[in-house]
């Protein structure tokens, strides 16, 4: 295993770009140590202490734990991810965007461009509700120690700008580095605030927080994370592979294809991204639920009050718009990263066919038939990766269903209120972590194999990402 390691080290480019992405890792985890002026730190971790387990405890690790502490990351990558889905939505709906979109090269780097310019709009809306927040009268008192007007737009311009630094941070990563930078900066995030999860778990069985079915508590949920992890780790190596045979034909004096091999479509060709966007669309309305605006607060609104509450985790209805958002985004991923009318234009261009299956548009038909299948399947998975340990987390609120809600009221109290444990064990973050640190891997392994380099796994296989093909 140190040789394989080592064998990174010794490609001068493979090498650059390695430590090109453990510098800009490294530059980002900084960034969160560096608190925007006029805040007060303790009281604000102290409020985000008492909401461990609400909206505000999955806004907070998606920002990589710099919301707690409000620093100058503090939004994160989210309004970025948000621009994205934006604009990848409109190409879809809008002709125009679409056809700029298949201009080429210049095409993509103006819509680059104009979703840098909604990324910083998104900051700036964001960071206002969190000025807000802060400053309202029942909080604006203890977390911030600057007049009221100066923090709102010292806020607005800290957060925005840190916004803007982390995107093109990521640019960068995915630039000049290995792997998604985007991604990656989400997974650093994760894996930092891992120890502290740890310590957490450990205080609270210490302190025997569930009482007589700790012991028991403690070790289901140990479980469920093996069972999890090895759970992704087998879906994301899995695919579906369809025959291709290659008629023989001539070019020039030699005699070309005539040899069989196959169409590998993954059973979660989508990954991760399904889930950060859905996350990512869910998580915007959960800043504004604890805005106060004028002195009224958002979340004791007579009209939109009862709207936040039901869309906070847990709750039913965050469950199922979350279900169906990740439904939604593994098909709308899919159908930007596949494209099998070109796939089959390709294979009929160079002689291949799928065994009774005509070329053409018959094979854009099977390909995308067996896509949409795969893909229902990859968004199932998804589904109950994120689920399961949810309930295990804060649980899903069955009681609070509107005329049905006393007949659940039965039901164990672990399955309707969780066990209250950090966010960081949750399906989403496993899956994250997981599906990065494979494509990362993978891509890695890429560049050995590609220069005669040994890979990281046996000599049986190499390991296959979920974008391998």
């Amino acid at each position: 295993m140190f040789e394989k390691f080592a064998n990174i080290f010794r490609i001068p480019d493979l090498r650059k770009r390695v430590l090109f992405m453990l510098g800009m890792m490294a530059v980002y985890r900084l960034g969160g140590h560096i608190p925007t002026p006029g805040i007060n730190s303790d009281m604000l971790a102290q409020f985000f202490n008492q909401n461990a387990g609400s909206a505000l405890g999955l806004v907070d690790l998606f920002s990589g734990g710099n919301l707690r502490k409000l620093t100058i990351f503090a939004l994160g990558i989210m309004p970025y991810i948000t621009a994205q889905i934006i604009f990848q939505l409109l190409t879809v709906i809008y002709e125009p965007l679409a056809k700029l979109q298949k201009e080429g090269e210049l095409g993509r780097r103006k819509i680059t461009q104009w979703t840098r310019y909604v990324t910083i709009l998104l900051g700036i809306v964001q960071s206002l509700a969190i000025a807000l927040t802060l400053t309202g009268t029942s909080t604006g008192s203890s977390m911030v120690t600057i007049p009221k007007y100066s923090f709102i737009a010292l806020c607005v311009l800290t957060l925005t700008a840190g916004t803007a630094f982390i995107m093109w941070l990521g640019e960068q990563i995915t630039d000049r580095g290995i792997g998604n930078g985007m991604s990656l900066l989400i997974f650093a995030g994760i894996v930092v605030g891992l120890p502290s999860g740890i310590a957490d778990l450990y205080t609270k069985f210490r302190d025997d927080a569930w009482g007589a079915f700790t012991p028991i508590a403690l070790v289901m949920l140990v479980v469920m994370m093996i069972a999890v992890v090895a759970f992704i780790v087998y879906v994301e190596k899995s695919e579906r592979r369809i025959p291709v045979q290659y008629a023989k034909r001539i070019v020039g004096r030699k005699m070309m294809g005539g040899q069989s091999t196959h169409l590998p479509l993954k059973v979660n060709s989508g990954g991760v991204m399904p889930v950060i966007f859905a996350a990512s669309i869910l998580s915007a309305p959960l800043l504004f639920a604890n805005a106060t605006v004028f002195g009224y607060s958002m979340h004791d609104s007579p009209i939109f009050g009862p709207l936040f509450r039901a869309l906070a985790p847990g709750e039913p209805w965050y469950e199922l718009l979350y279900c169906v958002s990740i439904i939604f985004f593994a098909y709308f991923y899919i159908s930007i990263v596949f494209r099998p009318d070109d796939i089959a234009d390709n294979m009929r261009k160079y002689g291949g066919f799928i065994p009774g299956i005509r070329p053409g548009k018959r094979t854009a038909d099977f390909i995308n038939d067996v896509l949409t299948r795969l893909t229902l399947v990859g968004g199932i998975y998804l589904i109950i990766i994120s689920l399961i340990p949810q309930m295990l987390i804060s649980g899903i609120h069955f009681n609070h269903l509107w005329l049905i809600g006393r007949a659940f009221d039965s039901l164990p109290t672990w399955v309707t209120n969780g066990l209250g444990v950090t966010f960081y064990f949750g399906g989403t973050s496993l899956l994250i972590v997981v599906g990065v640190a494979m494509d990362t891997i993978q891509q890695i392994e890429a560049q050995l194999v590609m220069r005669h380099y040994e890979g990281f796994s046996p000599k049986s296989g190499r390991i296959r990402g979920r974008k391998s093909w």
